[in-house]
């Protein structure tokens, strides 16, 4: 099977985007990203693919990426810092903690949790994330916790 470069259209003027370095915006190498030129908006790829990290962002929404990110991440990295500090560090901590907040971010926006993710989210989307996390967005974890209360589990693991 060939490997196929993912069609990604730029969402401001339709057009495809092309995968360029990005020392193009940088002015440093961080690896491919799609560029629309005309529009001046691009996205990142996954570490080692050519998969985009999210949708086409111009400078508006670049910013308010950004904001989002900055109201979301320190409260599910602020639960780690916490759970390590509890019990320890342990294998897949960040992940489940991670995924638990973005479970009830999604909840709190009213979408499904496939859908949440703030590289797909447009201005407007961000703006609610900002506004949800500075209203306060709970996230509570012992319904994942193992029956000995240590360690969170995932939820499809078994509890002991």
């Amino acid at each position: 099977m060939e490997n196929q470069l993912p069609a990604v259209l730029c969402p401001y003027c339709h057009q495809p985007a092309q995968l360029v370095s990005s020392k193009e915006v940088y002015r440093r190498d961080y690896g491919p990203i799609y560029l629309c030129r005309p529009c001046e908006a691009w996205v990142g790829c996954h570490d080692g693919t050519f998969r985009p990290l999210g949708r086409l962002a111009n400078a508006e929404l670049r910013e308010w990426k950004m904001k989002a990110h900055a109201a979301f991440d320190p409260i599910w990295e602020g639960l780690c810092n916490a759970e390590v500090r509890r019990v320890g560090p342990y294998s897949g901590l960040k992940h489940i903690i991670r995924n638990e907040a973005y479970r009830r971010l999604a909840e709190r926006l009213g979408i499904k949790v496939g859908e949440c993710h703030i590289g797909e989210f447009d201005v407007e989307t961000c703006r609610r994330v900002v506004d949800i996390c500075k209203q306060g967005l709970e996230v509570p974890l012992d319904h994942l916790r193992s029956k000995r209360g240590r360690r969170l589990l995932l939820p499809d693991q078994e509890r002991r």
